[in-house]
């Protein structure tokens, strides 16, 4: 197969990414995979075809540079999360800041989560306990979704936000813990009422995000907030704040 009709083929992957079929070219690979990564850690006997897959598709169908990935995130999950799960015990400071909302779906059937930038502060030991409950979090939305879908969208509202918000290890870390554990996983990120020096962080941010992650952040101007928001959620599923019809519901809570 000619290197052209390789990325021929990648590229019609990746156009159909929001679907669950796995198409010829993905499964040979996914099985290429699956044999080399099983000889290395018999653990991932356990995982499907489809978390195979996006671990694939975030490598640009490379099965090597694939496996690599998600050997590491099997090395990580394991010692990072013995239990598989994290328990909210292990991370009160970050639910006592009330700062993720879990709640509704977009027209595609993703679960939506909400952050509010504002109520977010460092605070001694912070980026340890943030990382954890970013991985509860994670966790949470993903055992949401339906059968048939893959991904998430946030809206990231920061209204409110000022230096003292101002995170960068924090945001350093979370965009490492998508890219890095939960890759394919974030269908659009919506940033809203970004304020003026809010800019002086993302420039900072920026270079550390993938492309394909890139292509997924949108920043919403304040006067068509709600049209951009309507056009991929149905006002029955969209949180009140925004002129839908739902309320807010901690992320602990959903």
């Amino acid at each position: 197969m000619s290197s052209d009709h390789d990325h021929e083929k990648m590229e019609e992957a990746r156009d159909g990414e929001d679907t669950m079929e796995i198409n010829e070219m993905e499964q040979t690979k996914v099985r290429l995979m699956r044999a080399y990564v099983e000889s290395q850690d018999p653990s991932s006997q356990e995982v499907d075809d489809l978390m195979m897959r996006r671990f694939l598709r975030a490598r640009d169908l490379d099965v090597e540079k694939a496996s690599a990935f998600f050997l590491r995130y099997l090395k990580w999950r394991q010692t990072f999360v013995p239990n598989d799960s994290i328990s909210l015990s292990v991370v009160p400071n970050e639910v006592a800041q009330n700062k993720m909302f879990l709640q509704g779906f977009d027209k595609q059937g993703r679960p939506i989560t909400v952050v509010l930038g504002a109520r977010h502060f460092q605070y001694q030991g912070s980026l340890a306990e943030f990382k954890r409950f970013l991985v509860y979090a994670f966790d949470k939305i993903c055992a949401r979704m339906p059968g048939g879908q893959e991904k998430f969208v946030v809206i990231g509202d920061l209204e409110g936000w000022g230096y003292s918000n101002s995170d960068m290890r924090g945001y350093l870390g979370a965009l490492s813990i998508l890219q890095d554990y939960y890759p394919e996983r974030l269908g659009k990120l919506f940033i809203i009422h970004a304020p003026y020096i809010f800019m002086a962080v993302w420039k900072f941010v920026y270079p550390f995000i993938d492309k394909n992650t890139k292509k997924k952040i949108v920043f919403v101007e304040k006067t068509k907030l709600r049209s951009t928001l309507l056009e991929e959620i149905d006002e029955s599923q969209l949180p009140h704040i925004y002129g839908g019809k739902l309320p807010l519901v901690p992320i602990q809570d959903s």
